[in-house]
């Protein structure tokens, strides 16, 4: 429920107070008594939504310790929040503690504002520790007593934790339908926004930063927390691109694909204590039976991370891979900005590829960013775990998440055909069911955007086509050729200095030669298609890297160890002469076809293939051959 929906009930008399809690529904101080104002449980996100849009930005670091301040509503009045994180579960009231002149009822006169009270400091830690203990103590001793009427709590003490102990009863059920209230202008932000900790005059979209930006540490907001937290604000300053906590082990952050050790060893029942008190409800249970579970790790001061927690030989282990707060732009990610077209489609198949953690899902989030920003299109993404949270821009977006929402990917993928789609975007194309699934929409008037872990572009085609019995191939072959519509294979290498990461992109979309390469069964040749292709906007790895290295973003050091062919990349760099490699050569002699040469300081020359020689002389052969047939067939049928 939004800020604003909850800043409408608000202004009615009978309501006197607003409680959120994680996992349960939102609930109203009603006579005395909470009732239930809403069918859907509160998630973490929601809440802190709620608190953003409430004035609350700078106050979310300090949820741990409790926090309460006072915020002005346009028609409202003066607005009491309260907030705290109790272990795991995050708890919130809303409060009207000043009317304003235009929201009283009286039919007549209007009476005077009140003065706005000074705003009372945030409960203090240990106070707020022995209230929690002592009304534990109290259940416990006392667990059949029954529940006495409460009053309308004028802070945040124990009482207001404490109603939430109890089931609430609807709303709509306790008090009759009244007129609606009117409309209350406040500033609605979205999860996005939450989370942005940054001015907030400042743009959701923003230049490319500078060199001297990304070599400076990240400020970030202070928490006070446990080890856990203290890790993973380390890795948020530092650039980190994930975070690795086992027991027996220091902790250790990866930082321009390096491995850092951080700290001491952290023993084994300290990793389990900070790690299992981690994991969402939904998720234990799988944890359990299987060893291992995926969820989104949502962070009050550092945002979003994709969290693994596994069980491994010396304990417990997480893996936490960073979220941007922001959804980038290509210019941000060093990309191309021909890969912006393929968004124009409406149905087809955009496929990101390359290994496992090189900016995929990155990349994906930055093209239905584009989509967001640009169409009014209908997208539905499917993602195991969700990682980046899309804000409301132009187009719907519905996220579902696997395990959450829906059981699989397939199943994910067989509703959403019935969801007026415009857009399906798969978090990763793993199994056959969903590739099946995936090529069925592309060609039912929608666009899939999805990810697979593959070298090339080269090797991702091959392997869509190989999940599939040997049967079902050619018509795989045929949804392909025509279907297809951009390649994107990407990896992650360090700048030259070590201190960031930074992507070199191989593009290949889709084009009347590569529909034909494929549905002719010879990807064999989509090398030497692609080293001819400038023209078709075709980019080898080669060439990025080439860029980056002349750009001096990275070092021929560094993009060797990446590279398809080192002594073209040289070439490249130098501007000499690009030689063919082993491989270009095999493909073009078995093809027999005539290609064009390597690249020359940028240009292409034309040079027969090694295999038109021996093509030519066959030929000759063959016109002797028949020249001697009709010589014969004329003496015996006594004509020339």
């Amino acid at each position: 429920m939004s800020a604003n929906k909850l800043f409408q009930l608000l202004a009615r008399p009978e309501i006197t107070e607003i409680a959120l809690q994680t996992g349960r529904p939102a609930c109203a101080l009603v006579d005395n008594a909470y009732r239930r104002i809403g069918p859907e449980p509160q998630r973490d996100e929601d809440i802190i939504t709620v608190l953003a849009a409430a004035g609350g930005r700078e106050h979310l670091p300090g949820l741990a310790d409790g926090r309460a301040w006072d915020f002005e509503v346009p028609s409202l009045g003066t607005v009491r929040v309260s907030a705290l994180y109790d272990g795991a579960t995050l708890k919130a009231s809303l409060r009207l503690i000043v009317r304003s002149a235009t929201a009283q009822r009286a039919p007549t006169t209007q009476a005077a504002p009140q003065p706005k009270p000074a705003a009372e400091p945030a409960l203090p830690e240990p106070v707020l520790a022995q209230a929690l203990s002592r009304r534990e103590a109290a259940k416990q001793a006392s667990p059949a007593q029954p529940a006495q009427p409460r009053r309308p709590v004028q802070d945040w003490t124990a009482n207001t934790l404490a109603s939430f102990d109890t089931d609430a009863e609807p709303l709509a059920a306790a008090v009759p339908a009244r007129a609606a209230s009117p409309a209350v202008p406040v500033h609605v932000v979205t999860t996005h926004d939450a989370f942005n900790f940054e001015p907030a005059g400042l743009a959701p979209s923003r230049p490319p930063p500078s060199a001297a930006e990304i070599a400076r540490p990240r400020v970030v907001p202070t928490f006070v927390g446990d080890a856990l937290d203290a890790l993973l604000g380390r890795a948020r300053q530092l650039h980190a691109s994930d975070v690795h906590l086992l027991s027996n082990r220091p902790p250790m952050l990866r930082i321009a694909g390096e491995l850092v050790m951080l700290g001491d060893p952290i023993d084994e029942q300290t990793a389990e204590t900070l790690l299992l008190a981690r994991v969402p409800e939904a998720q234990r249970a799988q944890l359990h039976e299987h060893g291992s579970c995926d969820f989104s790790l949502i962070h009050p001061a550092y945002g979003r991370f994709r969290a693994n927690i596994t069980r491994q030989r010396t304990g417990w282990k997480l893996t936490a891979r960073p979220i941007g707060e922001i959804i980038p732009t290509l210019a941000e990610l060093g990309l191309p900005d021909s890969i912006a077209k393929a968004t124009h489609h409406h149905q087809g198949l955009i496929v990101v590829t390359g290994p496992t953690g090189h900016g995929k899902t990155t990349t994906l989030a930055a093209i239905v960013g584009i989509i967001n920003r640009e169409t009014t299109h209908h997208v539905i993404t499917v993602e195991d775990p969700i990682e980046f949270v899309h804000p409301t821009a132009k187009a719907v977006i519905s996220q579902r998440e696997v395990g959450t929402h829906t059981k699989s990917f397939a199943a994910a993928l067989k509703g959403s055909l019935r969801e007026d789609p415009d857009v399906i975007v798969v978090g990763e194309l793993r199994d056959t069911e969903t590739v099946r699934m995936a090529l069925t929409a592309s060609e039912t008037g929608h666009l899939v955007i999805s990810t697979m872990n593959t070298p090339s572009a080269a090797k991702a085609i091959e392997r869509l086509i190989d999940l599939f019995p040997p049967g079902d191939q050619p018509q795989v072959r045929m949804t392909l050729a025509g279907g297809l519509r951009l390649i994107i294979s990407q990896r992650l290498l360090p700048t030259a200095d070590r201190t960031q990461l930074c992507a070199a992109a191989e593009v290949l979309p889709g084009n009347l030669p590569l529909w034909n390469l494929i549905r002719e069964g010879r990807t064999y040749q989509i090398a030497s298609l692609q080293q001819r292709g400038k023209a078709l906007g075709i980019i080898r790895l080669d060439e990025s890297l080439a860029q980056l290295v002349k750009s001096g973003r990275t070092t021929m050091e560094i993009a060797r160890e990446v590279a398809e062919a080192p002594e073209q990349l040289e070439a490249l760099v130098a501007g000499r002469p690009v030689p063919l490699t082993k491989a270009d050569a095999a493909a073009q002699a078995q093809g027999g076809t005539p290609v064009a040469a390597p690249r020359s300081g940028g240009t292409l020359t034309g040079q027969p293939a090694p295999g038109a020689a021996a093509a030519a002389a066959a030929g000759k052969k063959g016109v002797e051959l028949g020249k001697q047939v009709l010589s014969r067939a004329g003496k015996l049928f006594g004509g020339d």
